[in-house]
C-alpha cells in the first residue's frame, strides 16, 4: 500500500497550484496549527468537503490484556478522531 510522502505530497499541491514549494508549506503549516488550536478551543474543525476533526470523550471501559486474557481497566480519556465528509466518501467509493 503505497501514499504519497509528505515532501510527494508538498511537491504535488506546488506543481498543481503554481506556487512555490516553501509557500505551500507556509500554508500547510498554517493550517495545521490553526487547525489544532480550533480543535483544542472549540472541539471541531472543519475542512470543507473532506472531513472534521472533532474532540470526543471516551469513557472509561474494561477491556482484556490479549496476552494473558486478564482484564483490565481502561481509563476515561479525549482523543480526536477524523470524520470524513460525505462529498469525499462518494468522491471515493
Amino acid at each position: 500500500m503505497a501514499g504519497l510522502t509528505k515532501s510527494a505530497l508538498l511537491s504535488a499541491l506546488a506543481e498543481t497550484t503554481g506556487l512555490a514549494k516553501k509557500d505551500v508549506v507556509g500554508l500547510m503549516d498554517a493550517m495545521m496549527e490553526l487547525a489544532y488550536k480550533e480543535v483544542k478551543k472549540s472541539g471541531v474543525f472543519v475542512v470543507p468537503g473532506l472531513g472534521k476533526l472533532v474532540k470526543v470523550h471516551r469513557a472509561a471501559r474494561e477491556g482484556r490484556n490479549p496476552a494473558t486474557g486478564a482484564s483490565i481497566h481502561i481509563p476515561a480519556k479525549t482523543v480526536v478522531k477524523f470524520r470524513v465528509a460525505k462529498a469525499a466518501k462518494e468522491a471515493v467509493l
